[in-house]
C-alpha cells in the first residue's frame, strides 16, 4: 500500500464518468477514504464561515456554554471541550465543536428526531452563510453518492430519496493549543457513524487512518482538496464492500502543538426512518450477510451516540 492516497479531480466526473467512479469509489473500497480535488465548495464561503467560528471559539467558556443544548447528543449548537469520547477510550477528545443541521418547517415528520438549529446572537449574517455552506456540502455529497451508486451497480440516483431529508450535519471543530503534559489525543481512534463524511481542513496535519496491514497512514492531502470517507451506515448497507476505516487525529509536537487546529466535516446521513438493510448485490457465498436484521437510521445513530458519550 502506498504512503498516501492519490487525489482524484472532480472534473473527471464530467469528462470521463466511468473513470471517476472507478478511481473515487475504488479508493473507498481500498482505503475507506478518498481525496477529491477541484471540488465545488466555494472557498470564499468556507473562509467566511471559518472566520466567524474562530471568533466564537475565542470567547470565554461561560459565553460559549450558553449555546450548549443538553440531551440532544451535540446534534445542534455548541458542544464543550471534554465531552466527546471515542468508543472504548478512557480519555475524552481534545476538542470543542458546533453542529448545524437541516432546517425543517413546522409540522415536519422528522422534527422529533432532528432538533432546531442554534444560532449565534448578534450576527444575523452568520445564519445565512452557515446554511449556504451546509447546502453546498449537501449538494457535493449527493454528487459523490451518485458515483458510489454506480460503483455498486445501482441506478446513479438510488441514494436520492434515501438522503433527501437526511439528518446530515456540518460540524466545525476547534482543537485548542496543547498545554505541556496534556493527556489524551485530539481525536481518539474511531469510525464515523454516518453514510459518508466530507472533510475540509485535513491539510493542517494530524489525520491518520488505520490501513489493512495494521499501520497508521498519515492523510496529508494537498491544500484545497476534500477528504471523503465511508461511515458505518454505508459499511453496513454494503456488507463491508465499502469499509468504514478507523481514523484519528494525533497531537502535534514542537511549535505546531502551540497552535490551534480547525476542521469542517460534513456528516451525510440517511433519512431518519430509512431502514438500513444489506444490499442484495453485496451478499455472495463468499461474503455472507453480516446484518440480516435491518435497523432504522435514527435508531442506529442514537445507539452509537450513547457509545461515544454524547447521549
Amino acid at each position: 500500500m502506498p504512503d498516501s492516497i492519490e487525489p482524484v479531480s472532480f472534473t473527471l466526473a464530467s469528462r470521463d464518468p466511468a473513470a471517476f467512479v472507478q478511481r473515487f469509489a475504488g479508493s473507498f473500497e481500498r482505503y475507506g477514504f478518498a481525496v477529491v480535488g477541484d471540488h465545488e465548495l466555494p472557498q470564499d464561503l468556507i473562509d467566511g464561515c471559518l472566520d466567524r467560528f474562530k471568533r466564537f471559539f475565542a470567547q470565554d467558556d461561560a459565553v460559549k456554554r450558553c449555546y450548549h443544548v443538553p440531551g440532544i447528543g451535540g446534534a445542534r449548537g455548541y458542544t464543550p471541550f471534554g465531552v466527546e469520547t471515542a468508543k472504548g477510550a478512557t480519555h475524552h477528545d481534545l476538542k470543542e465543536f458546533w453542529q448545524i443541521g437541516r432546517e425543517l418547517p413546522a409540522g415536519h415528520r422528522y422534527r422529533a428526531t432532528m432538533p432546531d438549529n442554534v444560532w449565534i446572537e448578534g450576527d444575523p449574517a452568520f445564519r445565512r452563510a452557515a446554511l449556504e455552506l451546509w447546502e453546498a456540502f449537501d449538494r457535493m455529497g449527493r454528487k459523490l453518492l451518485e458515483a458510489i451508486a454506480a460503483y455498486l451497480q445501482l441506478d446513479p440516483h438510488w441514494f436520492d430519496d434515501k438522503v433527501g431529508e437526511g439528518n446530515s450535519v456540518l460540524r466545525v471543530i476547534h482543537y485548542p493549543p496543547l498545554a505541556p503534559g496534556t493527556g489524551g489525543v485530539r481525536a481518539g481512534a474511531h469510525e464515523d457513524i454516518n453514510v459518508i463524511t466530507l472533510l475540509l481542513g485535513a491539510e493542517e496535519g494530524g489525520l491518520e487512518l488505520l490501513d489493512r496491514g495494521g499501520r497508521w497512514l498519515p492523510v496529508n492531502p494537498p491544500p484545497g482538496t476534500l477528504v471523503c470517507n465511508v461511515g458505518d451506515m454505508l459499511q453496513r448497507l454494503t456488507n463491508h464492500v465499502l469499509p468504514s476505516t478507523t481514523h484519528r487525529v494525533v497531537n502535534p509536537t514542537g511549535e505546531r502543538a502551540r497552535r490551534p487546529r480547525y476542521s469542517m466535516p460534513f456528516f451525510l446521513h440517511f433519512n431518519s426512518d430509512f431502514p438500513i438493510a444489506t444490499l442484495p448485490g453485496c451478499v455472495t457465498p463468499g461474503r455472507p450477510n453480516r446484518y440480516p436484521q435491518p435497523i432504522l437510521a435514527d435508531d442506529y445513530l442514537r445507539e452509537r451516540l450513547r457509545e461515544i458519550k454524547l447521549l
